[in-house]
């Protein structure tokens, strides 16, 4: 295997903490606001490493989301592969932007990944319960900044041991 195409163990350890924040039980309210965890993540480590972390990555995450919440197989690897592909287009310009501009695209991406699983859902004859439904796209967005600077922590931690 090429060393150039191996997974950091930041990464994987962050996508851990976020399937399993994603599964951790909420009240009812809180729940229907449950960030994309998953999707925050991904489109940190594409920005910081999108040689390593990209749309196969992305699939292979949307999987075992899959896996995880009980959806179809396959619904969650679409959106966030095509997330993945929109952010390893921009990443240049998504890396120099400043955090709120981020927290814009990154409400975008969520918009779509939540517009791709409830079309899927749709059309599967699952529509979505109420329009809470799209407020993980606000809450995504507020929480970017704070997953941002966590992830680049965590990096720069990982690049100071390897040296």
């Amino acid at each position: 295997m090429n060393p150039g195409m191996v997974i950091p163990v930041p990464v994987l350890l962050s996508l851990l903490a976020a399937f399993a924040l994603t599964i951790v039980p909420l009240p009812g309210a809180i729940a229907t606001a449950r960030p994309e965890w998953v999707l925050l993540v991904l489109v940190y480590w594409g920005m910081a490493f999108p040689r390593r972390v990209g749309i196969l990555v992305a699939f292979l995450a949307g999987l075992f989301l899959d896996v995880l919440q009980h959806q179809l197989l396959g619904q969650n690897a679409l959106a966030l592969a095509a997330a993945m592909f929109i952010v390893l287009q921009i990443y240049p310009r998504l890396r120099v932007y400043p955090l709120w501009q981020q927290a814009v695209v990154v409400a975008f991406l969520v918009g779509l990944t939540r517009f791709l699983n409830i079309w899927i859902q749709g059309a599967i004859g699952f529509p979505p319960g109420s329009n809470l439904y799209w407020l993980p796209i606000l809450t995504s967005a507020l929480l970017w900044p704070v997953v941002y600077h966590i992830l680049r922590d965590a990096r720069r931690r990982w690049l100071l041991h390897l040296t």
